[in-house]
């Protein structure tokens, strides 16, 4: 499983589009989540858990106060989560994961990226059944084993732990997100984390080849320049 998170996290990085996309899509949810939460970190931790994700993104702290203070002004946009899914280039799977304040506009994106590229938008659920929606913490470690038995002794849901390369990975429901983050900090004191996420992850993967390699690319520039898109999943790897 760590494997298969890694290639989503590689693949996606090399498409990334420059910082202001990224400062960007923090600054959007950041608003959503305060303005739905309130814009105090300490008492919303979805909030919270996003702001530190943010700054180790290298946020400017402007971006995250401008979209707190919005937030706090209770006026600006009004978006809502869109998710699309289907067959991208090869036929792997794809999920589109959006903010928007027009759905008609951000359908119309995506939907041309899938075109563009010979690939197929799907029915919801079309894609989602083939990944697992997940809670990822990566941090430095060697002993899966104590990191399983001191979860388990905070009575947190656990779907797995691995160790590889000096790095230890949580795997747990999505739902388990601050139950397993409050966990490891109670336990490991000053830990920091190198992966806290909620993703989507894979459960098989579809390897591309040759020419479906160069479509896939254009398809992930094409998905990471709409204005809308925030996260993009899929279960594509590339041969060595």
């Amino acid at each position: 499983m760590g494997r298969a998170y890694q290639n989503r996290k590689d693949s996606m990085a090399k498409t990334a589009n420059a910082k202001t996309k990224v400062y960007s899509k923090y600054g959007k949810e950041i608003y959503v989540v305060a303005k739905n939460g309130g814009s105090d970190p300490d008492g919303n931790l979805a909030l919270r858990s996003l702001m530190d994700r943010a700054k180790k993104d290298q946020v400017p702290a402007h971006v995250i106060k401008n979209a707190l203070d919005k937030a706090a002004g209770g006026g600006g946009e009004d978006y809502s989560p869109a998710r699309y899914e289907g067959f991208g280039p090869g036929s792997c799977m794809v999920i589109v994961d959006c903010l928007t304040d027009n759905n008609n506009r951000t359908i119309m994106e995506v939907r041309n990226c899938f075109t563009k590229t010979n690939s197929k938008i799907g029915a919801q659920g079309s894609a989602a059944h083939m990944f697992d929606h997940l809670a990822v913490f990566v941090f430095d470690g060697d002993d899966d084993e104590a990191v399983l038995e001191a979860l388990m002794m905070a009575d947190v849901d656990v779907t797995d732990v691995e160790v590889e390369d000096g790095k230890v990975s949580v795997y747990a429901p999505h739902t388990e997100f601050y139950n397993v983050k409050t966990a490891l900090q109670a336990e490991y004191e000053g830990i920091e984390f190198d992966v806290e996420d909620i993703s989507w992850l894979p459960t098989t993967m579809t390897t591309l080849t040759g020419d479906d390699v160069v479509v896939f690319e254009k398809f992930m520039d094409m998905l990471n320049d709409c204005e809308d898109v925030q996260e993009v999943y899929h279960n594509a790897e590339f041969e060595d």
